[in-house]
């Protein structure tokens, strides 16, 4: 979809498909005035020769106004490199990115959010990366005895390659885990059900939020957990846009467990987070929201640049 208007601003949207999310932004982009161009990162490239020193498919010699980060698509090492090199290029070039290259690196790299949480005074559980298997081993038979460990894949979404460590024989191989050894104490919400909550901040203020409940401890809506409708917890709201701004991200999806004692604990930040789940149990259109902000934000730069 595209706004008629010959002075719509351009919003580039990086998506690596057009699914139900992909679509949520377009309309909702083109509801609030804009030109929309849905763009793969891995299409993009660099070109020192050109105005801009960047190749963008569907824009020509122009640079995009806005750029919404939707999905990041998987790739090799060099490959992820240089679409996140598209977006800080784009960043400096004065195009608003969010997320910008800079929170997407830090959520992605889920070591990095621990430590950032962590240096942050937020409560999050301990949290140890590695890479030696011998370490891992003596770090598990150092740990269990206070209770299990999960393990995660340091890139991973959506609950996938969640493991329960119990003891060192419960490890994999390190083929299996890419190398990194990332272990985050289990945490426990002292009811029946496996329970946790997702918030969604956006712009420093969490626009809708949901309980996740399901039968086994991985509760990610994409692995059968179920979305609930919750009643504001500011508390909870608190601890996660200040996690939010933990990593830098204008965007987060961020997990949060409540334990037995009632205190809300961060597990994760998502820079690029997903809300199909969501929105059944929210009154607010998500998608409507992030367009109308990132709209408003153009605004503000303008403004800010007829002023100097």
């Amino acid at each position: 979809m595209a706004a008629s208007r010959a002075d719509a601003p351009t919003i580039l949207l990086v998506s690596d498909q057009r699914d139900w999310h992909a679509r949520q932004m377009e309309a909702a982009f083109a509801a609030a005035g804009a030109r929309v161009e849905r763009i793969d990162l891995a299409a993009c490239g660099f070109d020192t020769k050109s105005a801009s020193g960047l190749t963008l498919p569907g824009l020509g010699s122009q640079l995009p106004d806005a750029v919404h980060v939707r999905t990041l698509s998987a790739g090799s090492f060099e490959a992820v490199t240089k679409r996140l090199g598209v977006l800080h290029a784009l960043k400096r070039l004065g195009v608003v990115v969010w997320n910008d290259a800079g929170a997407i690196e830090r959520c992605v790299d889920k070591s990095m959010t621990s430590f950032l949480v962590a240096r942050a005074g937020l409560p999050t559980p301990p949290t140890w990366t590695m890479e030696q298997p011998q370490a891992a081993r003596a770090l598990v038979e150092r740990e269990a005895s206070r209770g299990p460990l999960v393990l995660k894949p340091l890139f991973g979404a959506q609950g996938k390659g969640l493991r329960l460590i119990r003891g060192p024989d419960d490890l994999p191989r390190p083929e299996e885990v890419a190398g990194v050894y990332y272990l985050q104490r289990f945490q426990a919400n002292g009811g029946r059900d496996f329970t946790d909550y997702r918030l969604f901040v956006l712009g420093g203020r969490v626009i809708a939020a949901m309980m996740r409940r399901a039968s086994t401890w991985i509760t990610n809506v994409k692995q059968g957990g179920e979305p609930l409708a919750v009643a504001r917890d500011p508390k909870m709201e608190r601890l996660a846009v200040q996690a939010a701004e933990a990593v830098g991200a204008q965007i987060a999806g961020v997990d949060v467990m409540v334990g037995a004692d009632g205190a809300p604990t961060v597990l994760e930040v998502n820079s690029m987070p997903a809300w199909s789940g969501l929105q059944r149990v929210s009154k607010r259109n998500i998608a409507e929201a992030i367009a109308s902000a990132l709209m408003h934000e153009l605004s503000r730069c303008a403004l800010k640049r007829r002023a100097r």
